[in-house]
């Protein structure tokens, strides 16, 4: 039980992987003994497996989730003169992939209660030069990416998820990453299917594109030493493979746990009579979304964010911002003269999210001191109002 002076993580990788260090001792020293560190047999298991659970035919391991990103625009030819459109409330690896290629991203606003990339504003903001639609699965719920679909197929425009923090989410029960013609996967420690460094996964229903990205991701090379096109070096190594395997046998039920902490918080906030506009709102579940909760972002009103986060890390309650500063406002993009009145929501977002602990292995003892901290921050505040 946590005491009064116990701390609370924001996360802890640690905790959630202990009960399984015995599987992954096992598969790591399988690894270990074979000798095969790159494309050894856990690699081409782990790409079956993800391409199973995702309900596509192919899936291509890579080095990381921003090389997902980076060699889906690669496939798709994307270069200076092209325009890709994108929520600017999201992490620098949706907008530098695209940057990287000398293509221009065009910031779209989002939802104000999903926080996800608004359809509506996708449809205005098509050009003849909009090449590619990257919308991002934001915390673990999808985005309206039947309506986002539907756009871009009506325009011939091809879609890449960002899926990087949604493995396991689906839209009107379809998975994440089997809607656009790309998937996106990261498998960094802190994502609901960590590993034990770097890794990413690209899905696709597409067999020529699968085999693009992979030719891609290989230098380009095919046969070995011969070049069929300029690609990156960008692989997923067989211990990290291994790990994934073990984690994947055991992803349902530490989504299970998440979404019975984020039922929890919804329950124990709106009991202390701490939702409301002035002070939390809560996250809002899409009806048609299953949400797998990378993370538990909640909006603080009336300017309070900073103060909130700093009386809870005072008591000792991670909290996190995803994201203090949005991409049109991040000085290497500064160049694109953005304007951010064009997106209001996105700057509201930034100013209000704050992101509470959790994760699978987080308990209800701990789970109620955060609220507690929540609950004491505005008792104090009534108490200087009066």
């Amino acid at each position: 039980m946590a005491g009064p002076n116990t701390t609370v993580p924001l996360l802890d990788v640690n905790r959630d992987n202990k009960p399984h260090r015995d599987e992954f001792v096992e598969a790591l020293a399988a690894v270990v003994d074979s000798g095969r560190f790159l494309f050894g047999p856990d690699v081409t298991e782990l790409e079956a497996e993800i391409a199973r659970y995702s309900q596509v035919d192919h899936a291509v391991g890579c080095a990381s989730g921003s090389d997902a990103l980076l060699l889906s625009l690669m496939a798709l030819d994307i270069k200076a003169g092209d325009e890709v459109i994108v929520p600017s409330f999201t992490f620098f690896a949706s907008v530098s992939c695209i940057t990287r290629l000398g293509a221009t991203p065009v910031f779209v606003d989002i939802c104000p209660d999903t926080f996800n990339m608004d359809p509506q504003c996708v449809a205005e903001a098509i050009t003849e030069n909009t090449k590619a639609i990257i919308p991002v699965h934001l915390f673990g719920q999808c985005a309206q990416i039947d309506r986002i679909c539907q756009i871009a197929a009506e325009h011939d425009i091809p879609v890449v998820e960002d899926a990087a923090q949604a493995i396991g989410a689906a839209y009107h029960s379809r998975p994440a990453g089997s809607w656009g013609l790309v998937g996106c996967f990261s498998f960094y420690p802190t994502k609901n299917l960590g590993g034990m460094g770097d890794g990413g996964m690209l899905t696709s229903g597409d067999a020529d594109v699968a085999d693009r990205l992979r030719l891609l991701a290989g230098h380009g090379m095919r046969p070995r030493y011969y070049h069929q096109a300029v690609g990156i070096n960008s692989r997923i190594d067989t211990f990290q493979a291994a790990v994934l395997r073990v984690k994947l046998r055991h992803l349902g039920d530490a989504i299970t746990s998440r979404n019975e902490i984020a039922s929890r918080y919804m329950s124990s906030l709106q009991d202390r009579d701490l939702v409301g506009p002035d002070q939390i709102v809560l996250p809002t579940v899409d009806p048609n979304a299953f949400h797998v909760w990378n993370q538990f972002g909640i909006r603080v009103g009336g300017g309070r964010r900073d103060a909130l986060r700093a009386h809870l890390a005072e008591r000792g309650v991670g909290s996190e911002i995803y994201y203090p500063v949005p991409m049109h406002k991040q000085q290497c993009f500064e160049y694109l003269k953005v304007d951010g009145s064009t997106l209001p929501e996105t700057e509201r977002a930034s100013a209000e999210i704050l992101n509470l602990p959790i994760f699978p292995s987080l308990t209800e003892a701990e789970q109620e001191q955060v609220v507690d901290c929540i609950s004491g921050f505005y008792r104090a505040g009534a108490k200087k109002a009066a």
